[in-house]
């Protein structure tokens, strides 16, 4: 199947999620429900399944989380350096700087699947292990300074940060969950991908960008220009397998976090401004994340 065409079934339910959001009765209040649900339960499930289920090899560890490091790397180094540009909105900047490193977990789970079967799921947990709680504590940490709140508070009771961090050391340590507590993960996280989805499409606004539109470009340009580019050339470099060499690709090329305007929002940023930023970002991938894929292809 083109690489396209892997990406239609999960771009078609954000755009359910726009339709359902403007023009039903199930409008923006029913969404901001939706949203926390997914973003305090649904999510952390998923996220906390994905990784205990799937046994991490130190050998994996150190080539497929060291890539995925040095591609979130790459992203926070540079939004961060966008903060010093002249005339940027110190709290615009903090709030959207996220949306340039984090990416879309919803889409990155579903698009590993179809790319490499059961083995592409357990290398987007391992890469989700390792560069959640390190994006997710560089999106805080900009907005606890600016909002003047307790930076080690909301890293400690972040739902991404602690299920992610919980299942690593479980995986880590060797647990496995009984069967009844594993299926009953699965069937919540389940209901994450499709729900999450719809949610990032019900979200959808462009009309905030207006307020730095440089800086949206500048953001844009990292998430869908640069970092496709750094792990393209670090997959060809470390010669991985083509299917690691794929899963690599399609996660440096996401979209940015469907989350993102959740906690910009919550956490008293710009939260219209990232909204627009997650539209954009959206957009861009469906373009952006073929054309990375097939750029891999051509290159190898």
């Amino acid at each position: 199947m083109p690489d396209l065409l892997l990406l239609l079934p999960d771009f078609a339910l954000i755009a359910l999620g726009y339709l359902i959001c403007r023009y039903t009765a199930l409008d923006r209040p029913v969404w901001d429900s939706a949203e926390r649900l997914v973003y305090y339960l649904l999510f952390p499930c998923l996220l906390f399944q994905a990784i205990v289920r799937n046994p991490i090899r130190p050998a994996e560890i150190v080539s497929l989380g060291g890539v995925g490091l040095a591609v979130v790397g790459t992203g926070i180094v540079l939004a961060y350096a966008l903060g010093r540009a002249p005339g940027v909105d110190p709290m615009t900047h903090a709030s959207g700087a996220q949306t340039a490193f984090r990416f879309n977990s919803y889409v990155a789970l579903a698009l590993s699947e179809r790319l490499a079967g059961a083995p592409g799921v357990a290398w987007q947990a391992l890469l989700m292990a390792v560069c959640v709680p390190v994006c997710n504590v560089a999106a805080v940490w900009p907005l606890a300074r600016q909002g003047g709140q307790g930076y080690l508070k909301e890293l400690a009771r972040n739902p991404l940060i602690l299920a992610t961090l919980s299942g690593l050391a479980c995986n880590l340590a060797g647990v496995r969950l009984p069967e009844l507590a594993g299926t009953t993960l699965s069937r919540i996280g389940a209901a994450a991908l499709p729900l999450g989805l719809m949610a990032v499409g019900a979200g959808l606004r462009f009309g905030a960008l207006r307020e730095a539109p440089w800086l949206a470009a500048g953001l844009m340009s990292i998430r869908h220009l640069v970092l496709p580019v750094v792990g393209i050339a670090l997959v060809l470099w470390l010669q991985l397998p083509p299917a690691q060499q794929a899963v690599i690709v399609a996660f440096a090329a996401m979209p940015t976090a469907a989350s993102a305007y959740v906690l910009a929002a919550r956490m008293g940023g710009n939260g219209a401004y990232v909204a627009g930023l997650v539209t954009v970002s959206t957009l861009l991938a469906m373009v952006g994340l073929p054309a990375a894929l097939l750029a891999l292809g051509w290159l190898r």
